[in-house]
């Protein structure tokens, strides 16, 4: 737990709003309320999210996260009741994105909610392109391509002959699903809906040519609910379960990375010409600008960015990285060998390692569901003429030089998009608190990294229930409080002109 949490939610004074706040490996709860002029968080409950294998399928345990939603919205809801200083105003769920699940005319959830790592979406994307071309698409959606999009989920199961496909008169992304079991109400806000690669950056409409082309059912897709809207309230079923009557649940911006970078600690809001990008640093690193309107150029497509939605009708510019995924992953490869470094320990092997002796791509498709990380990256090692590495230290640093050097790579690729000069690079998120990371990222891109706050995402979905409740009443102010709430570190870089060579080593994979 960060610095900037505190343990019992008791102590929070006037309206408090609860983050349901759900990542690809963990989840919490976390209550958030505004005095003397900053955000005051507490973390109520936190909980593993682990997919479950099944046969040849990979799933979200939904149930078991929905247990431990509730289970934390009570223990929220009694703690907040035996302080008379505060109340409980609001609710808002946020995940990753992609994700979804099916529901019927009876009103109920139909088949498994599966993972975006889920074999049975290999080669989806190009039966897609196939039916329509790369161009065409992009210039849809002026999305990234990248095989985990709902597009290509969608038609893993069109052609699977899935039962919830088949029966389903509803689809609700994963944000959306946990606001059904809390309201009842069926949206689909607009963040998580611009991961699907079938909505508009432009019109912020879905697009009929896609959901023509492969035949997906178009009562599917209602018009987008902006993030800050009242969705209803929790209903009683849930209420006697949490103790949460009478309390609105609004949808905060949906999507996790739309929520961090709310919580930057910029000053401008989308501006043209942005001098500052951001990292949403955890088990994926999202890097890009916040702008007031999308880029669907033949640059961006060449380049692969994406356009997603931020909140308030701005777009986020940016490349999705493979992220903290690998060194988290190595970590569960020891385990299960019978060692368990601490992150710490991880940390400091890998400074004593010695420098790029082991280029790692976090793209690299290999590395995406591997059974095993440290047997794939030492096969990845030896189809790229690398030494298979023989030190655990040397797999660590290799994974965190690896995300640095492909955030160096990204930096160009957004001043080119831009037509800016990037000078200051946010980085938000559990990654934040990796310093040996931070300061590799200063170094390797030449630029001053500013790193917090740490719980982002969560800061982002108390913020947005701020504005929809109207105790907030814009970004700026917003991020003006975020500024005063919460502690940065500052790193400079050093001496940047030693990644040169790796990083030439590292565009040529």
């Amino acid at each position: 737990m960060s610095d900037s949490l505190a343990s019992n939610a008791s102590g929070l004074k006037g309206p408090v709003h609860l983050a349901v706040d759900l990542g690809a490996s963990s989840g919490r709860v976390i209550a958030g309320a505004a005095d003397g002029g900053k955000i005051q968080l507490a973390e109520v409950w936190r909980f593993e999210n682990k997919p479950v294998r099944m046969q040849a399928d990979l799933l979200w345990n939904h149930l078991g996260l929905w247990q431990d939603i509730t289970h934390g919205l009570r223990l929220a809801a009694d703690q907040v009741d035996a302080s008379p200083l505060g109340e409980i105003a609001s609710v808002g769920v946020d995940t990753w994105g992609v994700d979804f699940g099916f529901i019927d005319d009876k009103n109920q959830l139909i088949s498994p909610v599966r993972c975006y790592r889920d074999p049975r979406n290999l080669g989806r994307m190009q039966d897609a392109l196939k039916r329509v071309s790369r161009e065409e698409i992009f210039a849809e959606t002026g999305l990234q391509f990248m095989e985990i999009n709902t597009l290509y989920q969608l038609l893993a199961a069109q052609q699977a002959g899935d039962v919830g496909y088949q029966h389903a008169t509803s689809l609700l992304m994963m944000a959306d699903l946990f606001h059904w079991m809390l309201s009842g109400e069926r949206t689909i806000e607009a963040t998580n809906a611009s991961t699907t690669q079938l909505l508009s950056p432009v019109t912020g409409k879905w697009s009929e040519k896609l959901l023509g082309a492969f035949d997906f059912p178009s009562h599917w897709f209602p018009t987008p609910t902006q993030a800050g809207t009242t969705i209803g309230e929790v209903q009683c079923s849930v209420a006697t379960m949490t103790g949460l009557h009478g309390v609105s649940v609004i949808a905060p911006a949906t999507h996790d990375t739309a929520s961090a970078v709310l919580s930057v600690p910029a000053e401008e809001f989308a501006p043209a010409k942005p001098d500052w990008c951001y990292i949403s640093s955890g088990t994926w690193s999202l890097m890009g600008v916040e702008l007031p309107e999308p880029k669907v150029t033949k640059l961006c497509a060449e380049l692969n960015f994406t356009n997603e939605g931020g909140v308030h009708g701005s777009t986020r510019l940016l490349k999705n990285i493979g992220g903290l995924w690998i060194f988290q992953q190595i970590r569960a490869a020891l385990q299960r060998r019978g060692s368990a470094p601490s992150w710490a320990e991880m940390v400091e092997a890998a400074e004593q390692a010695e420098p790029f002796s082991l280029i790692i791509n976090p793209d690299d498709p290999s590395l995406l569901a591997p059974a095993d990380m440290i047997d794939e990256i030492c096969s990845l090692a030896g189809r790229t003429n690398q030494r298979v590495p023989m030190d655990d230290g040397v797999l660590f640093r290799g994974a965190l030089e690896g995300l640095a050097l492909r955030y160096r790579l990204t930096l160009e690729s957004l001043e080119r998009l831009t037509e800016s000069s990037i000078k200051t690079i946010h980085i938000v998120g559990g990654g934040s608190l990796n310093a040996l990371l931070c300061q590799m990222t200063a170094d390797a891109c030449n630029r001053t990294v500013v790193a917090g706050p740490v719980e982002a995402t969560a800061i982002g979905n108390v913020a947005m229930q701020m504005i929809g409740s109207g105790r907030l009443h814009s970004i700026v102010e917003a991020r003006d409080l975020v500024r005063k709430s919460f502690p940065t570190k500052t790193y400079s870089p050093g001496n940047s002109r030693v990644w040169d060579e790796p990083a030439a080593r590292f565009a040529e994979l």
